[in-house]
């Protein structure tokens, strides 16, 4: 009995050993990097991430002080070695700040090594749970994402978009078989809700359709518990964000999406223009879904509609493109099966590197291309041959049952 059942089991072992092993390695790679760098590391080099504001929140709202208290933030960074370089002040609203509340008990220094360390493995994870969720295959493509241009981009200015990534692929990743889990995993997007607008959206209309509200209770209980912890810190930190986002006109603000640019070129003060692309997107976010409802898939229909909802969200940076990474991986998973090329993947996330090497501005209008690029990446890689696809994205869904989320 033992010797039939022992072949059963052996490739088990072996896989929980591989995973473990990869693990470890890529534990001690981390460590390694940023031992080195550590060495390098002081407060003032600090300053120069946008790590630091999230920092400047965090001490902020230990002493229980506005963290949107724009001369405090920067009395902050500059008492830990700004210089003559530009402030950096976080504009997210205080739905996730329990993420920042223990850099609050750092100096800048140990801070961001803590930081990049915890970033580093929430990008291992959602890297291995994509690995996961197309099927465990055998290959290596799964690596890609370690050379992703905007998630090497979140690495190098200790980006939080990072957390909504891993937030994103757990959802994924566990939307059917542990729901509330799933839900309570999108806190993060939280701290950038204008990027999951058309996305979020669809999720409402899809629970009230399917008559299940699980995913959106466990968020709704993460939101609430997270902001209740804000509010013992800082019990007016709502109105201090309003204040801060009414004193800065930060919609006035140029940021390069592609809302910005269309009120740019028309009338630079009507910023109603702005929010067009996104209504649009809603639009046929809920367009796309409807014609779909009885057999949606948020992890094949759904990429489509993240992508689109990044791309119509009324402002963002580079570095928030790091949430498309499973949409990237699922077209090199289908280019492979159907032996099409990966160069132009490659091209593109090559110019990407170079600009962001090159140390152009992740604000910058010349990043506007980049997020057509993954889209024309998606649909060249094969988009409708999934469902005789080597790797499926749904494998892992349609090992619990039929799809008809």
């Amino acid at each position: 009995m033992v010797n039939l059942l022992q072949p059963e089991f052996q490739p088990v072992r072996k896989s929980t050993w591989r995973i473990l092993a990869a693990a470890l390695i890529i534990a001690a790679g981390a460590c390694y990097v940023v031992g080195i760098e550590s060495v390098e590391f002081t407060n003032a080099k600090a300053t120069k991430r946008d790590f630091i504001e999230y920092w400047a929140i965090g001490q902020q709202l230990v002493h229980h002080a506005n963290p949107y208290d724009l001369p405090a933030i920067v009395q902050l960074e500059k008492n830990a070695g700004l210089g003559k370089h530009q402030p950096r002040i976080s504009f997210s609203p205080p739905t996730a700040f329990v993420l920042m509340l223990p850099l609050g008990l750092t100096s800048p220094k140990t801070g961001l090594i803590a930081w990049s360390l915890i970033l580093i493995g929430c990008l291992s994870v959602a890297i291995w749970l994509l690995w996961r969720l197309n099927g465990r295959p055998a290959s290596r493509i799964h690596l890609f994402g370690y050379l992703f241009a905007p998630a090497i981009a979140c690495m190098m200015s200790g980006q939080l978009s990072i957390f909504l990534l891993l937030g994103v692929v757990v959802f994924l990743s566990f939307h059917r078989s542990h729901p509330l889990m799933a839900g309570a995993a999108l806190l993060p997007c939280a701290l950038k809700p204008h990027l999951f607008l058309v996305v979020a959206c669809v999720l409402l209309v899809w629970s009230v359709y399917r008559r299940n509200f699980r995913v959106l209770f466990g968020f709704m209980t993460a939101l609430l518990a997270s902001c209740a912890v804000t509010l013992i810190f800082d019990v007016h930190v709502w109105r201090q964000y309003f204040a801060m986002m009414s004193e800065l006109g930060v919609l006035q603000m140029f940021i390069p999406t592609f809302g910005d640019a269309l009120r740019f070129l028309i009338d630079r003060n009507a910023t109603v223009l702005q929010f067009v692309p996104l209504m649009l997107g809603t639009g046929w976010g809920l367009w796309y879904f409807w014609t779909r409802r009885d057999r949606w898939s948020w992890t094949s229909e759904g990429l489509l509609l993240l992508l689109v909802s990044d791309a119509c969200a009324p402002y963002g940076a580079f570095t928030d493109e790091c949430i498309l990474l499973p949409l990237v991986l699922v077209g090199l998973y289908r280019a492979a099966e159907s032996k099409r090329s990966s160069i132009p993947l490659m091209l593109a996330n090559g110019a990407a590197l170079i600009e962001l090497f090159a140390h152009v501005n992740i604000i910058s209008p010349y990043y506007l291309w980049s997020v057509p690029a993954w889209l024309a990446w998606y649909f060249y890689a094969g988009r409708k041959v999934e469902r005789r696809s080597k790797y499926p994205v749904s494998q892992t869904e349609s090992q619990i049952g039929p799809i008809h989320d």
